[in-house]
């Protein structure tokens, strides 16, 4: 699994111009999958994003997580997360988690986030999505389950 996490004041999704999903200060998660991602994996993601330390304390420096602030989670289907543009101009995607095993992945990863009480919204898997945001910072951050990166 990997995610963009992008520190915000605020963010939504549209699909077909209407909002699906929005958001005031928290985070941006743009979430990849890939086949071999399993329960054990989601919870080490969603661990380390909700407990990552990017919020200021009162002295300015980035010592709070989304739990400490209150802050609020967007999190946003992603398969091209897994593009591969090593070779070529065209990138492959041959290492993103197949539709019907992403989408159960991704629907499972938002409940997961729901039920650790922090307000969870989110786009729609498989749609042509409009993600806009108004970057905190900017504060953004690469998380790869496999620790790639």
């Amino acid at each position: 699994m990997r995610a963009v996490v992008q520190k915000v004041a605020q963010a939504n999704v549209k699909v077909d111009g209407n909002i699906i999903g929005e958001i005031g200060k928290g985070l941006l998660v743009l979430l990849g999958m890939q086949e071999s991602d399993d329960e054990k994996v989601m919870e080490y993601m969603i661990d380390k994003i909700i407990h990552l330390r990017i919020f200021e304390d009162e002295e300015g420096k980035m010592n709070l997580s989304l739990k400490d602030v209150n802050g609020e989670l967007l999190i946003v289907p992603n398969f091209t997360l897994y593009g591969d543009a090593r070779k070529g101009k065209r990138p492959s995607y041959t290492k993103a988690a197949p539709p019907v095993v992403a989408e159960k992945l991704y629907n499972t990863f938002v409940e997961k986030a729901k039920a650790t009480g922090i307000k969870t919204e989110q786009g729609k898997f498989q749609s042509h999505m409009e993600v806009s945001l108004l970057n905190d910072g900017p504060v953004t951050i690469l998380i790869d389950s496999d620790k790639t990166f």
